[in-house]
């Protein structure tokens, strides 16, 4: 047996009454991702050679959204949900042939960190069953973990425990680590002789110390083991993790003024020295690098932005913005699939779609690149130290070429060559005392209208 190998079981059969919603409980999010996929990156720090998602309810788009996180993650299906054991054992076949340790994780319990699952690794070379357990501030009515010395006795339900039992503050979660093969043994020796009529994982502590094995347990942090079973859980499960990761974010040098008003995503990274100012949000996908900065009220989805950028304040950069070193992204400014060269600015009232700008180049307000013909979208391709003056609409497919220029209000139509000014405009034409005469007509025919 080798214990440095890892499977994970993930069970997230559970229907989720509680949350009053058609999608399986598991693919409700925190931070932009599923509970699931929480849960599947928190036991892919351990680098797992197999990953087996036990699903019930709704299990084909618990199936989709697991292989869109790990393509080689097997999905089993729990038909008749009785109870955790039970669930547990559905991965057997999956497992069958595979030698060394597997973890049991929770879909609906997304939170526990890297170190703590290698704690439990660590603590079963010397163990044949290892629990993890925490000292919430209020054990309620959790089961409690009974200790003796570094050796975990038994674990009591609430319902069962004495009075003694019931002071004890360290409280089961029930993650366990255990040899694939010994996991499923004792999964076999387990019954439902209880109140429920279900088979419960944790009761394989008990038969493993019928066999006179060794089993332990390790401590994590209460917010680590928070169930989500519920809207009012989600919700408090959105602001733990948005005030970890915040802090985290501080720890590493980033610059935030009021952080609780900043919503980070799940894969979020910013850089140190990257300011962020209030009430930003972020969608899945944003890279910020060093000393970019990112002004209040915008939001940013499936972008890059690069060191010295700025960003805002009301901006909006959607999935395949590419925003080079020292750009700036102003006021009321929406880019998607675009790419913004070094030093270029989008400063005013503008959307950039489907287009590359080049370095250096100016876009005046109420640019808008027409990228879309109602069935196809098509680019527009702006060259470096380009002009384009305010009010200007790009129909794609249109190219400007390198310092060319458009006058303001052009509606351009057709490519515009280096160094050119394209003016697009009806010529105007100014008629004296209209005016005047115009409104005097609208005027008296709303008073006709009035007195009738």
């Amino acid at each position: 047996m080798s214990v440095s190998r890892t499977a994970l079981v993930i069970l997230a059969a559970g229907q989720g009454t509680r949350m009053k919603s058609d999608l399986p409980k598991v693919l409700h999010k925190v931070a932009g991702a599923p509970l699931l996929h929480h849960a599947m990156l928190s036991g892919a720090s351990l680098d797992p050679e197999r990953s087996v998602i036990v699903a019930g309810h709704g299990a084909e788009a618990v199936q989709d959204a697991a292989l869109e996180l790990d393509p080689d993650a097997i999905t089993v299906v729990q038909a008749d949900r009785l109870g955790t054991g039970h669930a547990a054992d559905q991965a057997r076949e999956a497992l069958a042939d595979f030698d060394g340790n597997v973890i049991v994780l929770y879909g609906d319990t997304p939170f526990i960190r890297t170190e703590t699952l290698d704690a439990m690794v660590a603590a079963r070379e010397k163990n044949a069953v290892v629990v993890l357990g925490f000292e919430p501030e209020d054990p309620a009515r959790y089961g409690r973990l009974v200790m003796k010395g570094e050796m975990l006795e038994r674990i009591v339900e609430y319902k069962d425990a004495t009075d003694e039992e019931r002071a004890i503050g360290f409280c089961n979660s029930g993650v366990i680590c255990a040899d694939s093969k010994l996991l499923f043994d004792l999964i076999s020796e387990i019954g439902n002789d209880n109140a429920s009529g279900e088979y419960y994982l944790t009761d394989i502590v008990d038969r493993a110390r019928a066999r006179a094995l060794a089993v332990t347990a390790v401590t994590c942090a209460e917010e680590e083991t928070m169930g989500v079973n519920s809207r009012v859980d989600l919700a408090r499960a959105e602001a733990a993790y948005q005030a970890r990761r915040r802090t985290e974010a501080l720890v590493d040098g980033v610059a935030m003024q009021a952080p609780e008003t900043v919503f980070l995503s799940f894969d979020t990274v910013i850089g140190r020295d990257a300011e962020i100012e209030p009430n930003v949000v972020f969608g899945p996908g944003v890279t910020v690098e060093t000393g970019a900065r990112i002004r209040a009220f915008s939001h940013l989805e499936g972008c890059h932005v690069s060191r010295g950028a700025i960003v805002g304040p009301y901006a909006r950069l959607r999935p395949g913005a590419e925003l080079a070193e020292d750009t700036h992204i102003g006021n009321f400014v929406e880019i998607k699939n675009a790419q913004i060269a070094e030093g270029a600015k989008v400063n005013h009232l503008t959307y950039i779609g489907d287009a590359s700008i080049g370095a250096a180049t100016n876009i005046g307000a109420g640019t808008i690149t027409c990228n879309y013909d109602g069935v196809f979208k098509h680019r527009t391709e702006i060259g470096a130290k380009a002009f384009i003056g305010s009010n200007t609409m790009l129909v794609a497919p249109v190219k400007i070429g390198d310092e060319a220029m458009t006058a303001t209000g052009a509606v351009v139509t057709k490519d515009v060559p280096d160094g050119a000014l394209a003016v697009a405009r009806a010529k105007q034409d100014n008629k004296p005392g209209f005016a005047i005469r115009f409104m005097e007509r609208l005027r008296a025919l709303k008073l006709k209208a009035t007195e009738e």
